[in-house]
């Protein structure tokens, strides 16, 4: 090798995030533009660690391994993207990449690791152009509009604490192309919210998530949902700068439901909540009722239940997860995350 050869490592950890207004809906004829804008909360112990080792050659060249192992599939989306994106990313045309991923929670658990993979993908790519270029830092703004294009909610795991991803006029400098940072935002409650996640199904998803979006396309009531998702946000802008908990749990639900039926109402129809899932549920109402503590859930587009609560709540929501909902969980399988600083170069 010269030693003029450019060639090094980079290694990014960045996390999954759980969405509490919801994206379901891409606008026809665009690249990764939502119907409606979306807020999540980003994670922290749920990530993806991905490694790139990288050396100049005469062509581009893509080695890939998950988990240790190479993994054809995974391998053939990331090339599509870059190739896709060779103009975003130049220097890939004479660059040599030994890519090296994997995730810090069970891969069949549910939890949305293309936003965690994809956004790990993107800064390390990012990383080698700062390394090229000469620069001292990347451009997170970049690295957002990016990693939406490889999955749109990828683009919102980039930020900490929370993060706001397109348009609305109830927040100036949102937009479509890339999610917007709501760290500086949120009432501190929210600063250390806590996410349990409780595994219902381990099995692969029933329906992609560029297959559910395309379901949208055609759903009677698509229009009323991205109006009632706009309300939604702006009502949540709020609630999250004021700390009113009871609203906040009054829409995280509604909007978790509302995904679901969206789902059940689409052509075909699709079922992804299982029966534990409403056990899950109907038992979380009734301890609610008992305890009046704003524990509240959210679902992504599958059957695993996410409780949100308040870290002065956590003791006592633990230990009800414990002794009442385990029972519901493959092989009592959950997860105790919180809310994240966001991604990190490891």
């Amino acid at each position: 090798m010269s030693e003029n050869t450019l060639h090094g490592g980079v290694k990014w950890q960045s996390p999954s995030n759980i969405a509490l207004v919801k994206y379901w809906g891409k606008k026809p004829g665009m690249k990764q533009i939502p119907q409606n804008p979306s807020i999540s909360f980003t994670l922290s112990k749920c990530s993806t660690e991905t490694s790139i080792f990288y050396e100049e050659s005469d062509r581009f060249g893509l080695h890939f391994r998950f988990d240790g192992k190479e993994n054809p599939e995974f391998q053939t989306k990331i090339a599509e993207f870059l190739k896709e994106h060779l103009s975003d990313f130049p220097f890939l045309n004479e660059m040599d990449l030994n890519i090296s991923s994997h995730n810090t929670f069970p891969h069949s658990s549910g939890i949305a690791s293309s936003a965690s993979s994809m956004s790990a993908l993107v800064l390390c790519l990012l990383d080698i152009e700062r390394v090229v270029n000469g620069e001292k830092k990347i451009d997170m703004k970049k690295a957002s509009c990016l990693a939406r294009l490889a999955s749109g909610s990828a683009c919102r795991s980039v930020f900490p604490k929370m993060a706001l991803w397109g348009a609305t006029d109830a927040f100036d400098g949102s937009c479509d192309d890339y999610a917007v940072s709501l760290e500086n935002e949120i009432h501190p409650v929210f600063r250390s919210y806590h996410d349990s996640i409780l595994i219902v199904s381990d099995a692969k998803k029933a329906v992609s998530s560029r297959a559910g979006h395309a379901l949208m396309d055609a759903n009677a009531y698509a229009d009323v949902r991205y109006h009632e998702a706009r309300q939604h946000v702006a009502t949540l802008l709020e609630v999250l700068k004021n700390g009113d908990l009871e609203t906040f749990c009054r829409i995280t639900e509604a909007e978790a439901m509302q995904l679901h039926a969206l789902m059940m109402c689409s052509e075909p129809s699709v079922m992804l909540m299982k029966p534990n899932t409403l056990r899950i549920i109907n038992n979380l109402y009734e301890f609610r009722r008992e305890t009046d503590i704003p524990v509240c859930f959210t679902l992504d587009a599958g059957p695993n239940v996410h409780l949100l609560y308040p870290d002065s709540d956590a003791e006592l929501v633990e230990r009800f997860i414990m002794d009442e909902l385990e029972r519901y969980c493959v092989d009592g399988t959950w997860i105790a995350d919180h809310v994240g600083d966001g991604p990190s170069r490891c």
